[in-house]
C-alpha cells in the first residue's frame, strides 16, 4: 500500500484543501515537533512547573498556563484498544480505503486516537501492536526573500508491527 498524501492536482498547491499544518518556524511555534518526527521521535511538550504533558504539543501549559515548557519523548509503539475502518466515503486526501483509526495505548504513557496506515481491511485487531510511521506529505510553497521555495513536510500515523 502507498502512504497517504494530498496530491489533487499535479503541480498545484490547493491551500483550501490542505489537511496538514504549516511546519516551518515562521508559521508554527511548535515546529520542533515535525523535526523530531523526521528523526523518528514522537515528542510532545511538558510543563516544567506542574509536570503536565499534553498532546498535541503546546506553547502554554493547558493546566497552569505557564510558558515554561520542555520537549519530552513519548513511546513510538503501542497497543490497539479499539479501532474503526471506513471503506466508503473516505475524504479527499486520505488515499484509498480503508481509512483506519484506532485508540492506541502508548505503552502505558498516554492513550491517543490515531490514524493507522499500511493496514488492509480486516487486518487490525484489538490487542495488536503498532508503531510510529512518519510519512511525507505534499510540500508547501513559502516565500523566502524574493524566491518561492517548497517546504518539505511530514506527518505521523501508526502502522501494524509486522
Amino acid at each position: 500500500m502507498t502512504t497517504p498524501g494530498i496530491s489533487v492536482l499535479e503541480g498545484k498547491y490547493m491551500v483550501t484543501m490542505d489537511l496538514f499544518p504549516q511546519q516551518s518556524k515562521e508559521f508554527n511555534q511548535v515546529h520542533e515537533f515535525f523535526e523530531f518526527l523526521k528523526q523518528g521521535r514522537f515528542a510532545t511538550t511538558k510543563c516544567k512547573d506542574c509536570g503536565s504533558e499534553s498532546f498535541p504539543p503546546r506553547i502554554l501549559c493547558p493546566d497552569c498556563y505557564s510558558d515554561n515548557m520542555e520537549w519530552v519523548d513519548w513511546p513510538t509503539t503501542g497497543t490497539v484498544i479499539e479501532f474503526t475502518e471506513e471503506m466508503v466515503g473516505v475524504p479527499l486526501g486520505f488515499g484509498k480505503p480503508p481509512l483506519v483509526h484506532a485508540l492506541v495505548d502508548l505503552d502505558g504513557k498516554k492513550t491517543l486516537f490515531v490514524r493507522i496506515i499500511n493496514c488492509a481491511a480486516g487486518q487490525l485487531k484489538a490487542g495488536d501492536k503498532v508503531k510510529l510511521a512518519v510519512f511525507d506529505v505534499d510540500p508547501v510553497p513559502q516565500e523566502v526573500g524574493r524566491d518561492i521555495v517548497e517546504i518539505q513536510r511530514v506527518f505521523y500515523a501508526f502502522e501494524p508491527v509486522s
